[in-house]
């Protein structure tokens, strides 16, 4: 990345410090670099380096204790592991750093979550252990179908057995075509709150690839006439807004594959910063879900 200019009235996001022992922070930033099981394969483990770097182009000060903990070492090789790493983050809201969407099983996992909004174009119910199964795992982990939304499904990226898993299971979807009608800033507060009903604590997966290809390049799975950036964006605000949301991811980026002006690693960034400033709307005090 190019040099950036210094202004001491413009501070530079990220570049947070690590936790500190017995502190509670307000979010935790962690990468989960999965990428051995992807069914295409790439170079998703190199994506939370990438968004890193760029969220220094942007700016954003909330007065939240922000945190950055790192990555996880080879969350591939146990997701008990990497889950019991994401469990002994004291923070109040976690965001993690994808990796392909493996990393959606072990967040959700160690951040003891019951019920799962994903935006993503695919249902991620395949069998075995893959980028393509994430939903049905969590699922046989047990949060149950009636507590699962998906928004920004592709009918044409999805078989009809998919679809029929899906239906039976009661999971609760929402096309691309329909959220023409219920744009995201509705969709996503009225998906959070239909499966956080009764105190849930939701993890909120946001796999990139729902987007259009245009602005999504860097990922492998990406289709014209995804939804737009700022769809993405304003789905990362609901999220850190919502009291009921305690982790949320951002996957299936292919940093090493992106457009030369990074498009699709500085979209990550800018959701990062999106679900912060989502949580700085929280009621002050609350937090969320302990």
């Amino acid at each position: 990345m190019a040099e950036l200019h210094d202004d001491p009235l413009w501070p530079r996001a990220g570049g947070w410090p690590p936790p500190e022992p017995g502190e509670r922070a307000d979010v935790a930033l962690v990468g989960v670099p999965t990428w051995r099981t992807s069914i295409t394969p790439g170079g998703c483990g190199a994506t939370p380096a990438a968004v890193r770097g760029a969220l220094r182009r942007y700016s954003l000060e909330t007065g939240l204790r922000v945190v950055d903990a790192g990555d996880l070492v080879d969350p591939d090789a146990s997701s008990d592991v990497a889950a019991a790493v994401i469990a002994a983050l004291d923070a109040r809201l976690v965001i993690a750093l994808g990796g392909d969407n493996a990393a959606t099983v072990p967040v959700a996992l160690g951040r003891g979550a019951d019920a799962l909004v994903t935006v993503d174009a695919h249902h991620d119910l395949r069998d075995g252990v893959s980028n393509g199964s994430p939903v049905r795992r969590l699922m046989e982990a047990g949060i149950p179908g009636a507590r699962i939304a998906q928004l920004g499904i592709e009918p044409l990226a999805n078989s009809a057995a998919y679809r029929a898993r899906a239906e039976a299971a009661g999971i609760a979807v929402v096309e691309r075509r329909e959220l023409r009608a219920s744009p995201m800033t509705i969709a996503m507060p009225r998906a959070l709150d239909a499966v956080g009903a009764g105190g849930r604590r939701i993890h909120v997966d946001l796999d990139v690839d729902a987007c259009d290809r245009a602005v999504a390049p860097g990922c492998p799975a990406s289709l014209p006439g995804g939804i737009a950036a700022l769809e993405l964006r304003d789905a990362a605000f609901a999220a850190g807004a919502h009291l009921g949301v305690v982790s949320l991811d951002l996957t299936e980026v292919d940093a090493t594959r992106d457009a030369p002006d990074a498009r699709t690693v500085r979209l990550v960034a800018l959701c990062v910063l999106e679900a912060i400033r989502g949580f700085a709307t929280r009621p002050a005090g609350s937090g969320g879900t302990p």
